[in-house]
């Protein structure tokens, strides 16, 4: 009887482990940023499925927190807000880790928001939290010791 239930078992346990496993959240890198004087807890996009996925969905971010996209190479980047229902501001950040520039992105706007410049990396925050934190266009971001670029 044992040797009878045993594909049985397994044609319940394999459809659960698959599901299971298909929705399990890969969890993000988490680093801390200084940029003027502040320390900023960012997680880390490095793969096109992270930077993909961004911040979708996510109904609250901390005053010092954001979302740091990691790009392979300087390019002019673009964003949108497709199911992002947080309003946000986005750095776009040279490879050696200057501001660029800082603009505003609108909640499930689907337009693209394109840097001026080419750039390497792109931070996103709370709408306004660069300003509130004193944190400019110019502004120098210092990287942990051994951040993997």
């Amino acid at each position: 009887m044992r040797n009878k239930m045993r594909p049985a078992i397994l044609l319940i346990l394999i459809p659960c482990c698959v599901l299971a496993l298909s929705g399990c959240n890969h969890s993000l890198d988490t680093v801390v940023l200084s940029i003027a004087g502040r320390q900023v807890t960012v997680e880390v996009a490095r793969t096109d499925t992270e930077r993909e996925k961004g911040l979708m969905g996510r109904t609250r971010l901390g005053l010092t927190d954001g979302m740091l996209f990691v790009f392979d190479r300087d390019e002019h980047l673009e964003f949108w807000m497709k199911n992002t229902p947080l309003p946000l501001s986005i750095a776009f950040l040279s490879a050696e880790g200057k501001i660029l520039e800082i603009k505003d992105m609108e909640p499930f706007d689907l337009r693209t928001v394109r840097s001026r410049f080419s750039a390497r990396y792109a931070l996103e925050m709370n709408k306004g939290a660069f300003q509130e934190l004193g944190i400019n266009e110019g502004n120098m971001v210092t990287f942990p010791e051994g951040f993997s670029r």
